[in-house]
């Protein structure tokens, strides 16, 4: 569910419920598009407030983790310390069901007056920004600066006007909407149910809004005008129950995981549309973002960050794969040799039967018993045009020898790639991504910067590690590197390796327990074909086919390139990608 007024609304009871009072102790902007507010409460604890308003995440939630801030703080972050640092939190509110969180904080100012000024966080998807204001609402500063040539509807520059952009006339559902009103303005709307009621009324996402139509037993694809009154009376009744628990502050905080075990949606209030999924409750919203946003937040920044990776793999899987099909048409092109060779046998055998200017002959072929017309240069001896055709042979054949060859290594070269390619998707942090850009350095697909001779090493990052429902540890690669390492390295003989068997993936093993690789029971076996399939390019088939064998079947060819590797016996299984029965621990 995208950050919505009524999430929005539970991180604001939240807010004030926990610093309401407190004092700001730290303020501190460890990205450019963060701020991490540290509050001293009133009862002698702290806590942390975290705030990003990243284009793609924003969020607002209390954290118990710390994050490292640059050794020079930005200009906006100085400023806050300036106006906000040891002030008092005086409100914290929420205009109507807006996504804006306004915090209210008494400081001091420069001549020892007691000022109050305002931190106003705006939770609105690329528009997302946290504008500091003073008490006539005229902006002092923003995290984004926002100017005219940007934003023709506002400016949020040092010295402008703060104003809330109007939400397309929505309606404040905040406002005791009555019935009536609720039931005429859904009328007038020639969407179907779901639209009606979220471009209606403020804060109201469109999964909220099909939880409504569920509550209320009307299908929300519907046309307003296919369905009665009886229905929009239920949907009213639907719509007073969530604003009453709103306005009482009765938040259901949760996420929503599908049967592989991903988490698929959150909410502050109980979606009961997703009756069939697993669902989990949590005492607050901010450990319901937190747990959500921690991991798409971490894949966002790695992605950024390995772009230019990303960038130069698959520029250079295009090429090599245009490479490839150009091999393939030339090889193709080589299957004529066999019919040069054979004109020039005929010739040389019956080349005495042409007449001086002949353009073909017509002889029998002694290697199909069968009559064949063979093309003559009239220029030419029927000697000489033997001799033409088998210059052609020979070079048809020098042709098929080193393309077979290039073909070989554009393959190998292919498959190397699209495995790092794969590698991409799994990589967790800094490490990984040092570990990617060795490979691809010592593959010569790009050049050593910045390190001295014999200084090729990076920082090493760690396999992932999970154990299986029955308790058995399982490791899976993330990289190439760490592949070979888990394959030839940490697993034992008698261990079970797992990969896909179709796409590019990791390697996964399966360590088996001091009674043996035969007394490890299905369910583990299908747990670690589930693993491997989950960490392949098929995982979203809904089956993927993984090879499994002992690991003392595996072996890895001299001179192969990284995560490569050769078996020749194996067990098959065509299992549904997932995480489901597992738990990831530390490496």
């Amino acid at each position: 569910m995208a950050l919505d007024g009524i999430t929005v609304a539970a991180i604001t009871h939240e807010i004030k419920r926990e610093v309401l009072d407190g004092r700001i102790y730290k303020i501190a902007q460890p990205e450019n598009d963060e701020i991490l507010i540290t509050v001293k409460t009133n009862d002698g604890g702290t806590r942390r407030l975290f705030i990003s308003v990243s284009a793609s995440l924003p969020f607002v939630y209390f954290t118990e983790k710390n994050k490292q801030s640059p050794a020079t703080a930005p200009n906006f972050c100085m400023l806050l310390r300036k106006h906000a640092q040891n002030g008092r939190i005086t409100s914290v509110t929420q205009p109507g069901l807006e996504r804006v969180i306004r915090i209210g904080i008494e400081h001091m100012d420069e001549m020892g007056d007691m000022t109050e000024k305002y931190l106003v966080i705006e939770l609105m998807g690329k528009y997302s920004n946290i504008i500091f204001v003073d008490g006539s609402d005229t902006v002092i500063d923003s995290i984004k600066h926002i100017s005219a040539s940007v934003s023709s509807v506002r400016e949020v520059l040092p010295g402008k006007a703060y104003f809330i952009p109007e939400t397309q006339n929505k309606t404040d559902p905040l406002s005791s909407v009555e019935r009536s009103d609720f039931m005429s303005t859904i009328k007038s709307t020639p969407d179907n149910v779901i639209k009606a009621v979220y471009n209606n009324f403020t804060g109201i996402s469109p999964v909220e809004a099909s939880d409504l139509c569920f509550r209320a037993g009307i299908d929300g694809n519907s046309s307003v005008a296919a369905i009665g009154d009886d229905a929009l009376e239920r949907l009213y009744d639907a719509f007073s129950e969530l604003i009453k628990a709103i306005n009482n502050g009765s938040f259901s905080p949760e996420i929503i995981y599908d049967k592989k075990g991903a988490p698929v949606d959150f909410a502050a209030v109980h979606l009961l549309q997703y009756r069939d999924l697993e669902i989990r409750g949590f005492d607050s919203v901010s450990e319901v973002l937190e747990r959500f946003y921690a991991e798409k937040n971490r894949a966002e920044r790695i992605k950024q960050r390995s772009a230019d990776l990303r960038k130069i793999v698959s520029t250079i899987i295009e090429r090599d794969s245009k490479k490839y099909d150009i091999q393939l048409k030339q090889l193709k092109s080589t299957e004529k040799k066999e019919k040069y060779r054979i004109y020039g046998e005929l010739l040389n055998t019956y080349g005495y039967t042409a007449s001086p200017g002949d353009k073909s002959l017509t002889c029998l072929n002694y290697y199909s018993n069968e009559e064949i017309l063979i093309p003559l240069d009239p220029q030419k001896t029927a000697l000489e045009n033997a001799q033409k055709y088998f210059e052609r042979y020979q070079k048809l054949k020098r042709t098929e020898e080193a393309v077979t060859e290039q073909l070989k290594e554009t393959k190998a070269d292919l498959e190397h790639l699209l495995s790092v390619h794969a590698s991409l998707d799994t990589i967790e942090n800094e490490a990984d991504i040092g570990e990617v850009r060795r490979e691809l350095m010592d593959a010569g697909y790009i050049k050593w910067k910045g390190l001295g001779k014999g200084k090729k090493k990076t920082e090493s990052g760690k396999p992932l590690h999970y154990v299986s429902s029955d308790g058995y540890d399982l490791y899976v690669g993330k990289n190439n590197f760490q592949n070979d390492y888990l394959t030839f390295k940490l697993a034992n003989g008698n261990d079970w390796w797992f990969h896909s068997k179709k796409f590019p993936g990791s390697h996964v093993i399966l360590k088996v327990k001091k009674d043996g690789p035969d007394a490890v029971p299905d369910r583990a076996f299908n747990e670690a074909g589930a693993l491997a399939a989950y960490y392949s390019k098929g995982r979203d088939q809904s089956k993927v086919e993984i090879d499994y064998v002992l690991k003392k079947e595996v072996k890895k060819p001299a001179g192969s390139k990284p995560g490569f590797c050769v078996y020749y016996t194996n067990f098959s299984m065509a299992i549904a990608p997932g995480l489901e029965g597992l738990t990831l621990t530390e490496a």
